[in-house]
């Protein structure tokens, strides 16, 4: 055999087995729950306590739901009394858990010394970072913003200094029983710079880049913490986009995404978010920043929201 044989030979075996890898990271991401089964108690084992902040609507009212289905009592984290209540009543009423309430705006930075001294007693297993808030309800570009340096304040506040005042207050309880489970929201738009999402887009890298910092320092320690980065969602936040292929309920969502719990500190929660966060990383960003694509897009999102009003309403 010469060189030159042997050469494409050692060629045709490593792109095989590169392919082999993608293939296995494919299955992997199509059947969870063989890749990563989650015992039954799994949930349970961690501590008798989820704190779900943002818990009254959308993604974090499901997850409440879903994790007190699964054995836990619940702390929701919201600023609307009347509705963490009317939560709280439905899910102590339909799984039999225990749910406290807690009320908090966290566009506000004196809160978090109430939450400590609310959650210093229990048993907190689980931490779901899901509280969050757009610059603007429709897209738009930075100097069009309403009320700019508000704007500002209350993002950074809400979508950055929550997530690490709260790993703050809990992670040394899970620290000292060596076990736990961080669960933090980002989003499939911090995986690229996303104009007319700016700020928010931003805010979402910065949860992502602290969740998997933070894997890191503590997986020896047993804790999981993990970066969620979903696309389209159908909540209050997003206009109640209709739900489609793309766009999950938010009970569909999460009941998903924790099928991936052990898949790594980094998962998009379903496949068709997956795929779509594949797609989006093989276009060129000339392409999604063109001035031309931006137009398109507002037209496109006035559009749905204009549909998705009627359709809510």
């Amino acid at each position: 055999m010469d060189s030159l044989e042997l050469f494409f030979i050692s060629v045709g075996a490593l792109v095989f087995l590169l392919y082999l890898i993608k293939l296995i990271a494919c299955m992997k991401i199509f059947f969870p729950k063989t890749w990563y089964p989650l015992p039954q108690s799994f949930f349970t084992s961690l501590g008798e306590w989820a704190v779900v902040t943002g818990g009254s609507d959308g993604i974090g009212r499901a997850y409440a739901t879903e994790l007190a289905k699964h054995g836990m009592n619940i702390v929701i984290i919201s600023r609307t009394e009347d509705k963490l209540k009317k939560v709280a009543k439905e899910i102590e009423e339909t799984t039999g858990q225990r749910v406290k309430v807690i009320v908090a705006d966290f566009t506000k930075e004196d809160i978090y010394e109430h939450i400590a001294e609310s959650i210093k007693e229990l048993n907190v297993g689980v931490l779901v970072n899901n509280v969050g808030i757009l610059s603007s309800k429709i897209p738009c570009r930075f100097l069009d913003t309403d009320d700019t340096d508000r704007v500002i304040s209350n993002l950074i506040n809400c979508n950055v200094k929550s997530l690490v005042k709260m790993s703050k207050i809990v992670l040394p309880g899970m620290e000292k029983r060596q076990k736990g489970l961080i669960l933090n929201l980002s989003s499939g738009l911090a995986k690229f710079p996303c104009p007319l999402y700016t700020i928010y887009s931003a805010s979402k890298v910065f949860v992502e880049r602290f969740s998997r910092g933070l894997q890191a320092e503590y997986k020896s320690k047993g804790i999981i913490i993990q970066s969620v980065t979903p696309y389209g969602v159908s909540t209050p936040m997003t206009q109640h986009q209709r739900p489609n292929i793309i766009t999950k309920t938010a009970e569909d969502f999460v009941r998903t995404s924790l099928n991936y719990i052990l898949a790594g500190d980094q998962t998009y929660g379903c496949i068709p978010h997956q795929i779509l966060g594949w797609i989006m990383q093989t276009i060129p960003l000339q392409v999604l920043h063109s001035s031309v694509v931006q137009e398109k897009f507002l037209a496109f999102v006035r559009q749905r929201v204009s549909e998705n009003t009627s359709y809510h309403g």
